[in-house]
Protein backbone atom coordinates (compact mmCIF):
# COMPACT_ATOMS: atom_id res chain seq x y z
CA UNK A 1 0.00 0.00 0.00
CA UNK A 2 1.53 3.33 -1.07
CA UNK A 3 1.91 6.18 1.40
CA UNK A 4 -0.64 8.99 1.07
CA UNK A 5 0.53 12.22 -0.58
CA UNK A 6 1.54 14.82 1.97
CA UNK A 7 1.69 17.82 -0.37
CA UNK A 8 -2.04 18.69 -0.09
CA UNK A 9 -1.77 18.31 3.68
CA UNK A 10 1.07 20.84 3.86
CA UNK A 11 -0.77 23.29 1.63
CA UNK A 12 -3.81 23.09 3.91
CA UNK A 13 -1.49 23.43 6.92
CA UNK A 14 0.00 26.62 5.47
CA UNK A 15 -3.46 28.05 4.85
CA UNK A 16 -4.52 27.10 8.39
CA UNK A 17 -1.46 28.80 9.87
CA UNK A 18 -2.24 31.99 7.96
CA UNK A 19 -5.91 31.90 8.95
CA UNK A 20 -5.28 31.12 12.63
CA UNK A 21 -2.58 33.76 12.84
CA UNK A 22 -5.03 36.40 11.71
CA UNK A 23 -7.52 35.29 14.36
CA UNK A 24 -5.12 36.03 17.22
CA UNK A 25 -5.85 39.75 17.37
CA UNK A 26 -7.52 42.51 15.44
CA UNK A 27 -4.27 44.45 15.28
CA UNK A 28 -2.42 41.58 13.67
CA UNK A 29 -5.23 41.10 11.15
CA UNK A 30 -5.25 44.81 10.30
CA UNK A 31 -1.45 44.87 9.92
CA UNK A 32 -1.50 41.80 7.66
CA UNK A 33 -4.32 43.10 5.48
CA UNK A 34 -2.71 46.54 5.19
CA UNK A 35 0.69 45.09 4.27
CA UNK A 36 -0.95 42.72 1.78
CA UNK A 37 -2.86 45.56 0.10
CA UNK A 38 0.25 47.74 -0.19
CA UNK A 39 2.38 44.82 -1.43
CA UNK A 40 -0.17 43.84 -4.07
CA UNK A 41 -0.69 47.46 -5.10
CA UNK A 42 3.05 47.90 -5.52
CA UNK A 43 3.24 44.62 -7.43
CA UNK A 44 0.47 45.77 -9.78
CA UNK A 45 2.15 49.12 -10.40
CA UNK A 46 5.46 47.37 -10.93
CA UNK A 47 3.86 44.99 -13.42
CA UNK A 48 2.40 47.92 -15.35
CA UNK A 49 5.76 49.70 -15.30
CA UNK A 50 7.60 46.67 -16.64
CA UNK A 51 5.05 46.19 -19.39
CA UNK A 52 5.44 49.87 -20.31
CA UNK A 53 9.18 49.24 -20.57
CA UNK A 54 8.56 46.88 -23.47
CA UNK A 55 10.49 47.98 -26.54
CA UNK A 56 12.97 50.14 -24.62
CA UNK A 57 16.60 49.75 -25.67
CA UNK A 58 17.75 48.91 -22.13
CA UNK A 59 14.72 46.91 -20.99
CA UNK A 60 16.76 43.71 -20.64
CA UNK A 61 19.27 45.36 -18.29
CA UNK A 62 16.50 46.69 -16.06
CA UNK A 63 14.60 43.41 -15.73
CA UNK A 64 17.74 41.27 -15.29
CA UNK A 65 18.92 43.50 -12.45
CA UNK A 66 15.44 43.57 -10.92
CA UNK A 67 15.21 39.76 -10.87
CA UNK A 68 18.75 39.47 -9.50
CA UNK A 69 17.88 41.82 -6.64
CA UNK A 70 14.67 39.87 -6.10
CA UNK A 71 16.66 36.64 -5.76
CA UNK A 72 18.98 38.32 -3.26
CA UNK A 73 15.96 39.40 -1.27
CA UNK A 74 14.67 35.84 -1.10
CA UNK A 75 18.10 34.68 0.08
CA UNK A 76 18.38 37.13 2.98
CA UNK A 77 14.70 37.20 3.95
CA UNK A 78 14.89 34.15 6.28
CA UNK A 79 17.96 35.62 8.02
CA UNK A 80 16.41 38.97 8.86
CA UNK A 81 12.79 37.93 9.31
CA UNK A 82 12.93 34.39 10.73
CA UNK A 83 9.55 34.78 12.44
CA UNK A 84 7.76 35.92 9.30
CA UNK A 85 6.78 32.38 8.28
CA UNK A 86 6.33 29.70 10.93
CA UNK A 87 6.78 26.96 8.34
CA UNK A 88 10.41 28.06 7.84
CA UNK A 89 11.29 26.09 10.98
CA UNK A 90 11.34 22.38 10.04
CA UNK A 91 12.35 21.37 13.59
CA UNK A 92 8.62 21.32 14.33
CA UNK A 93 8.40 18.24 12.07
CA UNK A 94 11.28 16.27 13.59
CA UNK A 95 9.08 13.80 15.44
CA UNK A 96 6.96 12.96 12.37
CA UNK A 97 7.79 9.89 10.22
CA UNK A 98 8.49 11.83 7.02
CA UNK A 99 11.06 11.13 4.33
CA UNK A 100 13.21 14.01 3.00
CA UNK A 101 12.17 13.94 -0.67
CA UNK A 102 8.39 13.99 -0.16
CA UNK A 103 8.88 16.54 2.61
CA UNK A 104 10.93 18.83 0.36
CA UNK A 105 8.32 18.55 -2.37
CA UNK A 106 5.49 19.32 0.05
CA UNK A 107 7.30 22.26 1.67
CA UNK A 108 8.22 23.69 -1.72
CA UNK A 109 4.60 23.60 -2.86
CA UNK A 110 3.36 25.09 0.42
CA UNK A 111 5.94 27.86 0.11
CA UNK A 112 4.21 29.07 -3.06
CA UNK A 113 1.24 30.14 -0.93
CA UNK A 114 1.55 33.70 0.31
CA UNK A 115 2.02 37.35 -0.61
CA UNK A 116 5.75 37.00 -1.31
CA UNK A 117 5.40 34.39 -4.06
CA UNK A 118 2.51 36.33 -5.63
CA UNK A 119 4.60 39.52 -5.64
CA UNK A 120 7.50 37.60 -7.18
CA UNK A 121 5.22 36.11 -9.82
CA UNK A 122 3.99 39.57 -10.85
CA UNK A 123 7.55 40.87 -11.23
CA UNK A 124 8.63 37.82 -13.24
CA UNK A 125 5.62 38.01 -15.54
CA UNK A 126 6.23 41.72 -16.13
CA UNK A 127 9.91 41.02 -16.83
CA UNK A 128 9.04 38.42 -19.45
CA UNK A 129 6.52 40.70 -21.15
CA UNK A 130 9.11 43.50 -21.20
CA UNK A 131 11.72 41.51 -23.15
CA UNK A 132 9.81 38.78 -25.03
CA UNK A 133 9.20 39.20 -28.76
CA UNK A 134 7.52 36.42 -30.68
CA UNK A 135 5.66 33.23 -29.81
CA UNK A 136 8.83 31.25 -29.06
CA UNK A 137 10.04 33.88 -26.59
CA UNK A 138 6.71 33.84 -24.73
CA UNK A 139 6.76 30.03 -24.62
CA UNK A 140 10.25 30.10 -23.13
CA UNK A 141 9.05 32.90 -20.85
CA UNK A 142 6.41 30.64 -19.33
CA UNK A 143 9.09 28.09 -18.46
CA UNK A 144 11.41 30.84 -17.23
CA UNK A 145 8.79 32.26 -14.86
CA UNK A 146 8.22 28.84 -13.26
CA UNK A 147 11.93 28.11 -12.93
CA UNK A 148 12.79 31.54 -11.53
CA UNK A 149 9.96 31.40 -9.00
CA UNK A 150 10.99 27.93 -7.82
CA UNK A 151 14.63 29.03 -7.57
CA UNK A 152 13.66 31.96 -5.36
CA UNK A 153 11.53 29.83 -3.04
CA UNK A 154 14.06 26.98 -2.90
CA UNK A 155 16.84 29.47 -2.16
CA UNK A 156 14.92 30.89 0.79
CA UNK A 157 14.16 27.41 2.11
CA UNK A 158 17.73 26.16 1.72
CA UNK A 159 19.11 29.21 3.54
CA UNK A 160 16.53 28.84 6.31
CA UNK A 161 17.22 25.14 6.88
CA UNK A 162 20.99 25.62 6.77
CA UNK A 163 20.74 28.31 9.46
CA UNK A 164 17.73 27.11 11.42
CA UNK A 165 19.74 26.58 14.63
CA UNK A 166 20.98 30.15 14.35
CA UNK A 167 17.60 31.62 13.47
CA UNK A 168 15.87 30.05 16.47
CA UNK A 169 18.61 31.15 18.90
CA UNK A 170 19.42 34.43 20.61
CA UNK A 171 22.02 35.23 17.94
CA UNK A 172 19.37 34.80 15.27
CA UNK A 173 17.14 37.35 16.99
CA UNK A 174 20.14 39.67 17.16
CA UNK A 175 20.58 39.26 13.41
CA UNK A 176 16.92 40.01 12.81
CA UNK A 177 17.20 43.26 14.76
CA UNK A 178 20.04 44.31 12.44
CA UNK A 179 17.65 44.21 9.49
CA UNK A 180 17.15 47.92 10.02
CA UNK A 181 20.78 48.42 9.08
CA UNK A 182 20.28 46.61 5.78
CA UNK A 183 17.25 48.75 5.02
CA UNK A 184 19.12 51.95 5.87
CA UNK A 185 22.16 51.06 3.78
CA UNK A 186 19.98 49.78 0.96
CA UNK A 187 18.03 53.05 0.90
CA UNK A 188 21.24 55.03 0.56
CA UNK A 189 22.52 52.75 -2.22
CA UNK A 190 19.20 53.01 -4.08
CA UNK A 191 19.29 56.80 -3.72
CA UNK A 192 22.85 56.91 -5.04
CA UNK A 193 22.00 54.60 -7.92
CA UNK A 194 18.89 56.61 -8.83
CA UNK A 195 20.94 59.81 -8.97
CA UNK A 196 23.54 58.18 -11.18
CA UNK A 197 20.89 56.79 -13.52
CA UNK A 198 19.13 60.13 -13.66
CA UNK A 199 22.35 61.77 -14.78
CA UNK A 200 23.70 59.07 -17.12
CA UNK A 201 20.66 57.07 -18.28
CA UNK A 202 19.79 53.37 -18.13
CA UNK A 203 22.85 52.50 -20.20
CA UNK A 204 24.81 52.50 -16.92
CA UNK A 205 23.10 49.19 -16.08
CA UNK A 206 24.34 47.29 -19.13
CA UNK A 207 27.75 46.13 -17.76
CA UNK A 208 26.17 44.75 -14.58
CA UNK A 209 23.39 43.07 -16.55
CA UNK A 210 25.93 41.36 -18.82
CA UNK A 211 27.29 39.56 -15.74
CA UNK A 212 24.05 38.96 -13.85
CA UNK A 213 22.30 37.36 -16.84
CA UNK A 214 24.37 34.27 -16.00
CA UNK A 215 23.36 34.26 -12.33
CA UNK A 216 20.12 32.40 -11.46
CA UNK A 217 17.29 33.34 -11.26
CA UNK A 218 18.14 36.31 -13.53
CA UNK A 219 19.54 33.84 -16.08
CA UNK A 220 15.98 32.65 -16.78
CA UNK A 221 14.98 36.15 -17.90
CA UNK A 222 18.19 36.37 -19.91
CA UNK A 223 17.08 33.25 -21.79
CA UNK A 224 13.84 34.94 -22.81
CA UNK A 225 15.74 37.89 -24.24
CA UNK A 226 18.15 35.54 -26.00
CA UNK A 227 15.27 33.81 -27.78
CA UNK A 228 13.88 37.20 -28.78
CA UNK A 229 17.27 37.97 -30.36
CA UNK A 230 17.42 34.57 -32.11
CA UNK A 231 20.26 33.22 -29.91
CA UNK A 232 18.68 29.84 -29.18
CA UNK A 233 21.89 28.19 -28.04
CA UNK A 234 22.48 30.93 -25.51
CA UNK A 235 18.89 30.61 -24.29
CA UNK A 236 19.25 26.85 -23.78
CA UNK A 237 22.44 27.40 -21.79
CA UNK A 238 20.81 30.01 -19.53
CA UNK A 239 17.71 27.89 -18.95
CA UNK A 240 19.90 24.87 -18.20
CA UNK A 241 21.87 26.98 -15.73
CA UNK A 242 18.66 28.02 -13.97
CA UNK A 243 17.36 24.44 -13.87
CA UNK A 244 20.74 23.23 -12.58
CA UNK A 245 20.68 25.85 -9.82
CA UNK A 246 17.19 24.68 -8.84
CA UNK A 247 18.33 21.05 -8.65
CA UNK A 248 21.39 22.02 -6.62
CA UNK A 249 19.30 24.06 -4.19
CA UNK A 250 16.79 21.22 -3.76
CA UNK A 251 19.64 18.76 -3.14
CA UNK A 252 21.25 21.12 -0.63
CA UNK A 253 17.92 21.66 1.05
CA UNK A 254 17.26 17.93 1.27
CA UNK A 255 20.71 17.22 2.70
CA UNK A 256 20.44 19.87 5.40
CA UNK A 257 16.90 18.77 6.16
CA UNK A 258 18.03 15.16 6.61
CA UNK A 259 20.87 16.21 8.88
CA UNK A 260 18.60 18.51 10.87
CA UNK A 261 15.94 15.84 11.44
CA UNK A 262 18.31 13.00 12.30
CA UNK A 263 21.07 14.66 14.35
CA UNK A 264 20.72 15.86 17.96
CA UNK A 265 20.58 19.56 18.75
CA UNK A 266 23.93 20.60 20.17
CA UNK A 267 22.24 23.07 22.49
CA UNK A 268 20.62 20.16 24.39
CA UNK A 269 23.87 18.26 24.93
CA UNK A 270 25.77 18.76 28.19
CA UNK A 271 28.60 21.20 27.68
CA UNK A 272 30.83 20.06 30.48
CA UNK A 273 33.94 21.66 29.13
CA UNK A 274 32.34 25.02 28.45
CA UNK A 275 30.62 24.98 31.83
CA UNK A 276 33.92 24.25 33.53
CA UNK A 277 35.64 27.21 31.95
CA UNK A 278 35.75 30.26 34.14
CA UNK A 279 35.30 33.64 32.60
CA UNK A 280 38.35 35.74 33.15
CA UNK A 281 38.59 39.47 32.83
CA UNK A 282 38.88 40.64 29.26
CA UNK A 283 41.83 42.51 27.92
CA UNK A 284 39.61 45.57 27.53
CA UNK A 285 39.00 45.73 31.28
CA UNK A 286 42.72 45.96 31.94
CA UNK A 287 42.99 48.99 29.64
CA UNK A 288 40.15 50.93 31.28
CA UNK A 289 40.48 53.14 34.37
CA UNK A 290 40.19 51.55 37.78
CA UNK A 291 37.17 51.90 40.03
CA UNK A 292 33.62 52.76 39.12
CA UNK A 293 34.58 54.63 35.93
CA UNK A 294 36.21 51.59 34.34
CA UNK A 295 33.41 49.27 35.48
CA UNK A 296 30.71 51.48 33.96
CA UNK A 297 32.68 51.91 30.74
CA UNK A 298 33.11 48.14 30.39
CA UNK A 299 29.40 47.58 31.03
CA UNK A 300 28.44 50.17 28.41
CA UNK A 301 30.77 48.66 25.83
CA UNK A 302 29.43 45.18 26.57
CA UNK A 303 25.92 46.48 25.89
CA UNK A 304 27.12 47.71 22.51
CA UNK A 305 28.51 44.28 21.69
CA UNK A 306 25.89 41.99 23.24
CA UNK A 307 22.53 43.73 23.57
CA UNK A 308 20.56 43.35 20.30
CA UNK A 309 18.82 46.74 20.36
CA UNK A 310 21.94 48.65 21.44
CA UNK A 311 24.05 46.84 18.86
CA UNK A 312 21.54 47.58 16.10
CA UNK A 313 21.44 51.27 17.01
CA UNK A 314 25.22 51.56 17.04
CA UNK A 315 25.83 49.65 13.84
CA UNK A 316 23.14 51.63 12.02
CA UNK A 317 24.59 54.93 13.22
CA UNK A 318 28.11 53.90 12.25
CA UNK A 319 26.99 52.84 8.79
CA UNK A 320 24.80 55.87 8.00
CA UNK A 321 27.34 58.25 9.50
CA UNK A 322 29.86 56.97 6.96
CA UNK A 323 27.56 56.48 3.97
CA UNK A 324 26.04 59.98 3.83
CA UNK A 325 29.28 62.02 3.63
CA UNK A 326 31.23 59.45 1.61
CA UNK A 327 28.50 58.87 -1.00
CA UNK A 328 27.99 62.59 -1.45
CA UNK A 329 31.75 63.11 -1.78
CA UNK A 330 31.89 60.25 -4.28
CA UNK A 331 29.29 61.96 -6.44
CA UNK A 332 31.21 65.22 -6.25
CA UNK A 333 28.26 67.04 -4.69
CA UNK A 334 29.33 66.79 -1.08
CA UNK A 335 31.15 69.06 1.35
CA UNK A 336 33.64 68.43 4.14
CA UNK A 337 30.96 69.70 6.54
CA UNK A 338 28.89 66.59 5.72
CA UNK A 339 31.41 64.71 7.87
CA UNK A 340 29.70 66.25 10.92
CA UNK A 341 26.92 63.77 10.17
CA UNK A 342 29.07 61.01 11.69
CA UNK A 343 29.46 62.85 15.00
CA UNK A 344 25.75 63.67 15.01
CA UNK A 345 24.63 60.08 14.38
CA UNK A 346 26.85 58.70 17.15
CA UNK A 347 26.02 61.54 19.53
CA UNK A 348 22.42 60.34 19.49
CA UNK A 349 23.58 57.24 21.36
CA UNK A 350 24.03 59.40 24.48
CA UNK A 351 20.29 60.02 24.64
CA UNK A 352 18.19 57.80 26.92
CA UNK A 353 21.23 56.22 28.53
CA UNK A 354 19.21 54.65 31.35
CA UNK A 355 16.52 53.34 29.02
CA UNK A 356 19.15 51.11 27.40
CA UNK A 357 19.49 49.32 30.76
CA UNK A 358 15.72 48.56 30.86
CA UNK A 359 14.62 46.89 34.09
CA UNK A 360 18.24 46.08 34.99
CA UNK A 361 18.67 49.78 35.84
CA UNK A 362 17.59 49.01 39.40
CA UNK A 363 21.02 47.44 39.98
CA UNK A 364 22.66 50.66 38.81
CA UNK A 365 20.27 52.75 40.91
CA UNK A 366 21.29 50.80 44.01
CA UNK A 367 24.86 52.09 43.59
CA UNK A 368 23.89 55.78 43.25
CA UNK A 369 23.49 57.45 46.62
CA UNK A 370 24.77 60.95 45.90
CA UNK A 371 25.23 63.54 43.19
CA UNK A 372 28.89 62.50 42.90
CA UNK A 373 27.89 58.88 42.20
CA UNK A 374 25.48 60.05 39.50
CA UNK A 375 28.17 62.27 37.98
CA UNK A 376 30.71 59.45 37.83
CA UNK A 377 28.09 57.14 36.27
CA UNK A 378 27.20 59.64 33.54
CA UNK A 379 30.82 60.62 32.94
CA UNK A 380 31.87 56.99 32.49
CA UNK A 381 29.06 56.40 30.00
CA UNK A 382 30.19 59.46 28.06
CA UNK A 383 33.78 58.18 28.12
CA UNK A 384 32.67 54.83 26.68
CA UNK A 385 30.87 56.62 23.88
CA UNK A 386 33.87 58.86 23.19
CA UNK A 387 36.12 55.82 23.00
CA UNK A 388 34.34 54.89 19.77
CA UNK A 389 33.07 58.23 18.53
CA UNK A 390 36.22 60.36 18.59
CA UNK A 391 38.38 58.13 16.35
CA UNK A 392 35.40 57.31 14.15
CA UNK A 393 34.41 60.94 13.58
CA UNK A 394 38.04 61.78 12.87
CA UNK A 395 38.32 58.92 10.37
CA UNK A 396 35.14 59.90 8.51
CA UNK A 397 36.21 63.54 8.36
CA UNK A 398 39.67 62.71 7.02
CA UNK A 399 38.21 60.26 4.48
CA UNK A 400 35.63 62.78 3.24
CA UNK A 401 38.28 65.49 2.99
CA UNK A 402 40.60 63.18 1.05
CA UNK A 403 37.85 62.26 -1.42
CA UNK A 404 37.06 65.93 -2.02
CA UNK A 405 40.70 67.02 -1.97
CA UNK A 406 39.81 70.00 0.25
CA UNK A 407 42.51 69.60 2.91
CA UNK A 408 42.39 73.28 3.83
CA UNK A 409 39.00 72.79 5.47
CA UNK A 410 39.98 69.71 7.49
CA UNK A 411 40.71 71.62 10.77
CA UNK A 412 37.40 73.46 10.73
CA UNK A 413 35.42 70.32 9.83
CA UNK A 414 37.04 68.45 12.74
CA UNK A 415 36.44 71.38 15.07
CA UNK A 416 32.76 71.51 14.15
CA UNK A 417 32.44 67.73 14.57
CA UNK A 418 33.99 67.79 18.04
CA UNK A 419 31.88 70.77 19.11
CA UNK A 420 28.71 69.04 17.89
CA UNK A 421 29.68 65.85 19.67
CA UNK A 422 30.26 67.71 22.92
CA UNK A 423 26.91 69.47 22.62
CA UNK A 424 25.10 66.19 22.02
CA UNK A 425 26.84 64.52 24.97
CA UNK A 426 25.76 67.43 27.17
CA UNK A 427 22.13 67.48 26.05
CA UNK A 428 22.00 63.66 25.97
CA UNK A 429 23.07 63.40 29.60
CA UNK A 430 20.43 65.95 30.64
CA UNK A 431 17.57 64.43 28.63
CA UNK A 432 18.50 60.95 29.87
CA UNK A 433 17.66 62.14 33.37
CA UNK A 434 14.72 64.36 32.43
CA UNK A 435 12.92 62.30 29.74
CA UNK A 436 13.82 58.60 30.23
CA UNK A 437 11.76 55.98 28.40
CA UNK A 438 11.77 52.20 28.10
CA UNK A 439 13.11 50.22 25.13
CA UNK A 440 11.23 46.90 24.70
CA UNK A 441 13.59 43.95 24.42
CA UNK A 442 11.32 41.88 22.20
CA UNK A 443 10.10 42.81 18.74
CA UNK A 444 11.14 45.73 16.57
CA UNK A 445 9.75 48.63 18.61
CA UNK A 446 12.26 51.03 20.16
CA UNK A 447 9.78 52.78 22.44
CA UNK A 448 7.33 51.25 24.91
CA UNK A 449 3.62 51.99 24.30
CA UNK A 450 2.59 55.34 25.73
CA UNK A 451 6.10 56.78 25.79
CA UNK A 452 6.46 57.96 22.19
CA UNK A 453 6.04 61.59 23.26
CA UNK A 454 8.92 61.25 25.73
CA UNK A 455 11.13 59.77 23.02
CA UNK A 456 10.36 62.60 20.59
CA UNK A 457 11.06 65.27 23.22
CA UNK A 458 14.24 63.54 24.36
CA UNK A 459 15.83 62.98 20.95
CA UNK A 460 14.58 65.79 18.76
CA UNK A 461 14.42 68.38 21.53
CA UNK A 462 17.95 67.47 22.56
CA UNK A 463 19.19 67.68 18.97
CA UNK A 464 17.70 71.17 18.56
CA UNK A 465 19.33 72.25 21.82
CA UNK A 466 22.66 70.79 20.66
CA UNK A 467 22.43 72.73 17.39
CA UNK A 468 21.78 75.94 19.33
CA UNK A 469 24.72 75.25 21.63
CA UNK A 470 26.97 74.86 18.56
CA UNK A 471 25.90 78.26 17.24
CA UNK A 472 29.04 80.09 18.47
CA UNK A 473 31.38 77.68 16.67
CA UNK A 474 29.21 77.78 13.53
CA UNK A 475 29.19 81.59 13.61
CA UNK A 476 32.96 81.69 14.05
CA UNK A 477 33.39 79.32 11.10
CA UNK A 478 31.21 81.47 8.86
CA UNK A 479 32.96 84.68 9.94
CA UNK A 480 36.43 83.29 9.25
CA UNK A 481 35.36 82.02 5.83
CA UNK A 482 33.86 85.33 4.71
CA UNK A 483 36.61 87.54 6.15
CA UNK A 484 39.28 88.76 3.80
CA UNK A 485 42.17 87.31 5.82
CA UNK A 486 40.14 84.68 7.69
CA UNK A 487 41.63 81.75 5.75
CA UNK A 488 44.90 82.20 7.64
CA UNK A 489 43.13 81.58 10.95
CA UNK A 490 40.69 78.75 10.15
CA UNK A 491 43.10 76.24 11.73
CA UNK A 492 42.11 77.73 15.10
CA UNK A 493 38.68 76.14 14.71
CA UNK A 494 40.12 72.72 15.53
CA UNK A 495 41.41 73.59 19.04
CA UNK A 496 38.51 75.99 19.60
CA UNK A 497 35.89 73.39 18.66
CA UNK A 498 37.63 70.70 20.71
CA UNK A 499 37.84 72.84 23.84
CA UNK A 500 34.31 74.14 23.39
CA UNK A 501 32.96 70.59 23.01
CA UNK A 502 34.83 69.44 26.13
CA UNK A 503 33.46 72.38 28.14
CA UNK A 504 29.90 71.66 26.99
CA UNK A 505 30.25 67.99 27.91
CA UNK A 506 31.54 68.78 31.39
CA UNK A 507 28.81 71.35 31.96
CA UNK A 508 26.10 69.01 30.75
CA UNK A 509 27.27 66.21 33.02
CA UNK A 510 27.42 68.59 36.00
CA UNK A 511 23.86 69.77 35.35
CA UNK A 512 22.49 66.26 34.76
CA UNK A 513 24.08 64.63 37.83
CA UNK A 514 21.92 66.23 40.58
CA UNK A 515 18.74 65.69 38.56
CA UNK A 516 19.69 62.02 38.07
CA UNK A 517 20.33 61.53 41.79
CA UNK A 518 16.98 63.15 42.72
CA UNK A 519 14.86 61.35 40.11
CA UNK A 520 16.13 57.78 40.51
CA UNK A 521 12.68 56.32 41.42
CA UNK A 522 11.00 58.09 38.47
CA UNK A 523 13.76 57.02 36.08
CA UNK A 524 13.52 53.42 37.27
CA UNK A 525 9.75 53.38 36.80
CA UNK A 526 10.02 54.90 33.32
CA UNK A 527 12.72 52.58 31.96
CA UNK A 528 11.09 49.46 33.42
CA UNK A 529 7.72 50.09 31.80
CA UNK A 530 8.40 47.93 28.73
Amino acid sequence: MSAPAITPVFVRLKLSLLRNGLRQSGGRKAAYITSAVFALLFAALQLIGLIALRGHAHAESVVVLAVAVLGLGWAVMPLFFPSGDETLDPTRLVMLPLRPRPLVRALLTASLVGIGPLFTLCLLVGSVVAVARGGAAFAVGAVAVVLALLVCVALARAVAVANVRLLTSRKGRDLAVLSGLVIAIGAQIVNFGAQRLGASGLGELDPAAEVLQWVPPASAIGAVHAVSEGSYGLAVAQLALTAGALMALLALWSRHLTRLMTSPDGSTLPGAESAAKKRSSTGLARLLPAGRTGTVMERSLRYVWRDPKTKAAWVTSLAIGLIVPVFNAWQGTGSVYFACFAAGMLGIQMYNQFGQDTSAFWMVAMTISSTHDAYVELRARAYALLLITLPYATLVTVLTTAMLGDWRRLPEALGLSFALLGAMLATGAWTSARFPYSIPQEGYKNVAPGQAGLAWISIFGGMVAAALLCAPVIALTIWLNVSADGDDWTWLLLPAGTVYGAVLTAAGLKLAAPRTARRLPEILAAVSKG
